[in-house]
């Protein structure tokens, strides 16, 4: 003989109906009212622990009967609530990830545009130290970052590096024309 969790006398549900020996106590959280579909799953997983053979003849008789007067889904639950599945998840369980067919595709990122000043710029940067497009160079560097900060486009580093070219090349080609005059 098993103990019983509720000792040797048994509580009543609400209805003053003693609870059998396989029963638990019906619990405050599960009051709510069941519906004919929530009896009916209840009476499917008591079915399928008689197949199983996890019931014998008189335990699913007895509860087969008290799935039919049950009132509450504390009740539906204490009935099930040795067996493998019941009525209803204890804690929900997580739902089911959608399929990625019916998913909202995620937004495309917008390249943003590049300043055509900072290219202006990197190019003359890089061709200052064959001929002489270094002021080109400089003011299209900062004509081109002052337009990237205003309209959100790329190309800072164009024009940073057009910039750097540029003064690189000014500083390069003012030295070859002092050394000229020395000498």
């Amino acid at each position: 003989m098993s103990v019983q969790p509720w000792g040797e006398s048994r509580p009543t549900d609400r209805y003053g109906r003693k609870a059998a020996g396989w029963q638990a106590a019906p619990t405050p959280q599960s009051v709510m009212r069941a519906s004919h579909a929530d009896r009916d799953r209840t009476v499917d997983v008591l079915k399928a622990g008689f197949a199983e053979g996890r019931l014998s003849v008189e335990e699913y008789g007895q509860r087969h009967e008290a799935a039919a007067r049950a009132v509450t889904y504390g009740e539906l639950a204490a009935l099930v609530a040795d067996l493998p599945s019941g009525p209803m998840a204890a804690p929900l369980q997580a739902a089911q990830p959608v399929p990625a067919t019916f998913l909202v595709p995620p937004p495309v990122p917008q390249a943003r545009p590049t300043s055509v000043l900072a290219v202006v710029s990197l190019v003359c940067g890089l061709t200052g130290f064959l001929a002489l497009p270094v002021v080109p160079a400089v003011i299209t560097g900062h004509l081109a970052r002052r337009q990237i900060r205003e309209r959100n486009m790329d190309g800072d580093w164009a024009a940073v590096l057009g910039l750097v070219l540029g003064y690189l090349g000014g500083a390069f080609w003012l030295l070859v024309i002092m050394l000229g005059i020395a000498s």
